[in-house]
């Protein structure tokens, strides 16, 4: 973390961090399947091609023909099989077939239950990111006390601090849950 000498560094450090976290949020609610085909539910399969784990868009090229289909054709033709075998052995719940060129991964729309279970994931993400955001708002509080002990801020600058450091946390987790709402009702809207 950078040196904190002024209220603004605190605040502005804290907000960059939140924003960090909402952004990495977000990236993890791509990875969440809804039922319809989207290339970033395979972001998090990996290859072992030549002995090296690789991401599956960096062995080919990754396409979405249509709401239920993504299909990956690899630059090496030896590589379908290992992409068929990496996106069958995710815990994706995908059923993928090969013709010798390219991987086709029918998505399906997932059960009542899968759906479920997806909706409880999905509150497990959302509050391991709401405690990231509070964890940065203690560090930042805490740097603003470290400053007034110091004796390099007043106190008055440091409750105004405080409360934009809170107005900051109250922001960026109202992004957090509008984001968890809309990916929710993606996930339970049926087909």
């Amino acid at each position: 973390m950078t040196t904190i000498v002024t209220t603004k560094d605190a605040v502005a450090a804290a907000k960059t961090r939140m924003e960090k976290a909402v952004e990495d949020f977000r990236k993890e609610l791509a990875t969440i399947r809804t039922g319809r085909a989207n290339a970033s539910i395979l972001d998090n399969v990996r290859v072992d091609y030549h002995g090296t784990p690789m991401p599956v868009n960096q062995l080919g090229t990754v396409t979405v023909p249509d709401a239920t289909m993504i299909m990956i054709a690899p630059w090496d033709p030896s590589a379908v099989p290992l992409v068929d075998k990496a996106i069958r052995s995710s815990d994706l719940g995908l059923n993928p077939t090969n013709d010798g060129k390219v991987v086709r991964v029918p998505v399906p729309s997932p059960t009542e239950e899968r759906r479920k279970e997806l909706v409880k994931h999905l509150h497990k993400v959302l509050e391991d990111h709401r405690t990231a955001v509070r964890n940065i708002r203690r560090d930042a509080n805490d740097s603003l006390k470290k400053l007034l002990k110091d004796k390099k801020i007043s106190e008055d600058e440091e409750k105004r601090a405080l409360e934009d450091v809170q107005k900051s946390t109250d922001e960026f987790m109202e992004k957090l849950e509008a984001q968890g709402k809309s990916k929710e009702s993606e996930i339970l809207e049926m087909r």
